[in-house]
């Protein structure tokens, strides 16, 4: 897959500048979630669902993690799929498809259906989740070669590979913009994300949400195998990717590319990401590293760029380092892999690429 040209972090950066403007600093905004300014080491006791001095285990970390996120979800309903349109491809079919997260919610997705696959012959499934970049007029339709860098049209390279592909719509991008049109971009994100914390949830929440949803569907479909699920993230997907591993225990591979920003790192730094990366009280048990940790023992694949300013590569290595120690408690060292690729910054390179392709064919073969 060629790596065509890197996407603007400074431009990342602009539109949440732009957020900001209105008087949300980093601090204001940890503030307003209740969490905590300072970072500390996971503690071996907590309030939330530890009895007094019992040791944390994986277990209670991921309930607590739950809770920082804004807690349980609600029930799953009927997903009511609706087939809008068929486009056939040279050796896949692209079905723009919708379905409910919630009642009156509903998703916009492609799916990528490799030619042979079908109820009598399935394949295992990989979701896509797209980048940020604030580029909101995109979603979906980059992944799965409609729009956008060639660099990120990855769903059509698995396809090729003969995984089924989904590629969802996030909250806030491509068809899930503003329905009022009041609010453009950034804007509607900003809102969004509002709302979610006066309702004493996250951002993060709702797109673990969603994405758990994105599973419903694929089991749904006869041509899965829904014993073989992975995900692929570049950016924010890379973010989504480690925040909906620890919940989601069909996916059996989880790949990420360029995002695994440190809390430790981005207030070194004063760096503006993106909302979702923000769970409210986590420091309290550890920082990014120590959520993407509690995917083990599934596997679990990092891909970063060494000069990649969104996650700054001396803290990302030290996480790396922690991930690495979980899975090797969890009895499954070889099941956590990481590429540092030298001199790279916020890219897809083909080398990059090469390790997720052998990933998922070592762990959804």
């Amino acid at each position: 897959m060629p790596p065509g040209n890197p996407p603007s972090l400074p431009a990342r950066r602009a539109f949440l500048e732009q957020q900001l403007h209105a008087g949300l600093t980093l601090a204001g905004l940890a503030a307003g979630l209740g969490a905590e300014t300072g970072l500390a080491a996971p503690p071996t006791s907590r309030q939330n669902g530890l009895m007094p001095g019992q040791p944390a285990t994986p277990d209670s970390l991921r309930e607590a993690y739950l809770t920082c996120l804004g807690g349980a979800f609600p029930e799953s309903g009927p997903l009511r799929p609706l087939l809008r349109e068929t486009i056939q491809k040279d050796g896949y079919r692209i079905e723009s498809l919708s379905y409910e997260a919630l009642p009156d919610d509903r998703i916009p997705a492609l799916l990528l259906v490799p030619d042979g696959i079908s109820a009598s012959s399935p394949a295992p499934a990989v979701a896509v989740w797209h980048q940020h970049a604030g580029e909101y007029h995109l979603g979906k339709s980059e992944p799965a070669g409609l729009a956008g860098n060639p660099m990120h049209h990855t769903a059509v390279a698995l396809a090729r590979e003969g995984y089924v592909v989904i590629c969802p719509d996030a909250l806030c991008f491509e068809e899930r913009q503003d329905p009022t049109g009041k609010l453009k971009g950034g804007n509607h994100e900003r809102f969004e994300f509002l709302r979610e914390v006066v309702r004493g949830r996250s951002m993060a929440w709702r797109n673990v949400l969603d994405m758990r949803r994105a599973m419903d569907l694929l089991c749904e479909r006869p041509e899965v195998k829904a014993d073989r699920l992975g995900c692929y993230g570049h950016s924010m997907g890379s973010s989504h990717t480690w925040l909906v591993g620890p919940l989601e225990p069909r996916l059996k591979c989880l790949v990420g590319n360029c995002c695994l920003p440190t809390y430790e790192a981005i207030e070194e730094s004063h760096l503006l990401h993106c909302f979702p990366n923000f769970v409210p009280g986590w420091s309290q048990y550890g920082d990014t590293p120590e959520i993407a940790a509690l995917i083990a023992p599934r596997a679990l694949h990092l891909n970063l760029g060494e000069t990649d300013g969104g996650s700054p590569i001396d803290s990302a290595r030290r996480g790396i380092a922690r991930i690495a120690e979980a899975y090797q408690k969890a009895g499954v060292p070889d099941h956590f892999t990481h590429f540092i690729e030298p001199g790279t910054g916020h890219v897809l390179t083909p080398a990059m690429w090469e390790e997720v392709r052998k990933v998922f064919a070592r762990h959804l073969a």
